[in-house]
C-alpha cells in the first residue's frame, strides 16, 4: 500500500502567511490587522489625534478670549503673550487657531453623521424594498445630484437671513446625501440575492432585522470608507465658505474664517503666522482623514493586495 504523500507549503509561499493569519481570526481582526499595515493610515490616526487632543484642551494652550477683540493689539506681531500675534480686530491668533479647531471639526463630523443617516437610510429603504420606492428614492436623488452641490449651498445660505452651526450642518446633511444614498442602495442590490439574506426570509425574520443584521454589517466596509472622505470633504467646504464669507460668521473663529481676515496683501506678506498655521491645520487634518480613510478602505476590501 502507498502511503499518502505529504503536503509541505513553501515557506515563500504567497498563501502561507494568509493561512496563519486567517485561521480562527474574525473579520474585525483581520481588518484591524491589515489597518495596522498600512502605515500612512497609522500615522494619520496619530496625527489625527494630536490636533483633536489640542483643540479639545485649548485652555491649557492659550487663555485668550477667541472672540475678543483689542483694538490696541490690531494685527500685532508675534508676542509672549500672543505666540502668533494678533487679527486686524485685535484678536489673538492662537486662541482662534484652537478653538476655531474645535468648530472646523465639529462641523465635519456631525455634517457627516446626519448624511450618514439620511443616506444610510434612504439607500436601505432603497436597495432592499425596490420597486415604486427604490424609484421614487432614486428620482430625488437625481435630481439633487443634476444642481451643482456648491451653488445649491451658497443659494441655500445666502437666503437665510442668519446661518449657525446647526443651520450650516443641516444645509450640508440635505444637500450632500444623494451619492452615499446610491452606493448603499448598489450595494444592497447585489446583497439582497444572497443566500444567507433568502435563508433569513424563510425563517421568518423581519425587515428591520434583517437590515441590521445582515445587510448593514456587509455594507460596513462602503459606509466607513465614504464616511471619512466626507468628513474631509466637509472640513473643506466649510473653511471654503467661510474663506468668501458665506459659512460660519464672525466673530465665531474657524480656520477658514482666520485665512478669510487674512485676505490683503499686506498681511499676506508681513504676517504669516495669521494665515500659514490655519492653512497648515486645515492640510493635515484633511490629510490625515484621507490616509484614514485609504486604510479602511484596504483593510476592509477582502481583495485588497495590502495585507
Amino acid at each position: 500500500m502507498q502511503s499518502n504523500p505529504q503536503v509541505t507549503i513553501d515557506p515563500q509561499s504567497e498563501f502561507s502567511p494568509d493561512i496563519k493569519l486567517e485561521k480562527g481570526t474574525s473579520p474585525t481582526r483581520l481588518a484591524i490587522k491589515r489597518f495596522m499595515k498600512n502605515k500612512l493610515a497609522v500615522a494619520g490616526v496619530i496625527v489625527l489625534f494630536l490636533i483633536i487632543l489640542a483643540v479639545v484642551f485649548a485652555p491649557l494652550f492659550t487663555d485668550q478670549d477667541p472672540t475678543k477683540s483689542n483694538l490696541t493689539l490690531i494685527e500685532r506681531p508675534p508676542s509672549e503673550e500672543h505666540p502668533l500675534g494678533n487679527d486686524s480686530s485685535g484678536r489673538d491668533n492662537l486662541a482662534r487657531l484652537l478653538y476655531g479647531g474645535r468648530i472646523s471639526l465639529i462641523v465635519g463630523f456631525t455634517a457627516m453623521i446626519f448624511t450618514l443617516v439620511i443616506g444610510v437610510t434612504l439607500g436601505s429603504i432603497a436597495g432592499y424594498y425596490g420597486g415604486k420606492i427604490d424609484s421614487i428614492i432614486m428620482r430625488a436623488a437625481d435630481l439633487m445630484l443634476m444642481l451643482p452641490f456648491l451653488v445649491l449651498l451658497l443659494t441655500i445660505v445666502a437666503l437665510l437671513e442668519k446661518v449657525t452651526i446647526g443651520i450650516f450642518v443641516a444645509i450640508i446633511a440635505l444637500t450632500s446625501w444623494p451619492n452615499l444614498t446610491r452606493i448603499i442602495r448598489g450595494t444592497y442590490l447585489a446583497l439582497r440575492e444572497q443566500e444567507f439574506v433568502l435563508g433569513a426570509r424563510a425563517i421568518g425574520a423581519s425587515d428591520f432585522r434583517i437590515i441590521f443584521k445582515h445587510f448593514i454589517p456587509n455594507a460596513i466596509g462602503p459606509i466607513v470608507v465614504n464616511a471619512t472622505l466626507m468628513m474631509a470633504t466637509y472640513i473643506i467646504i466649510e473653511s471654503a465658505l467661510s474663506f468668501i464669507g458665506f459659512g460660519i460668521p464672525q466673530p465665531t473663529p474657524t480656520w477658514g474664517n482666520m485665512i478669510s481676515e487674512a485676505q490683503s496683501l499686506r498681511i499676506l506678506r508681513n504676517s504669516p503666522e495669521a494665515w500659514v498655521p490655519p492653512g497648515l491645520a486645515i492640510f493635515l487634518t484633511v490629510l490625515c482623514i484621507n490616509f484614514i480613510g485609504d486604510g479602511l478602505r484596504d483593510a476592509f476590501d477582502p481583495k485588497s493586495n495590502r495585507r
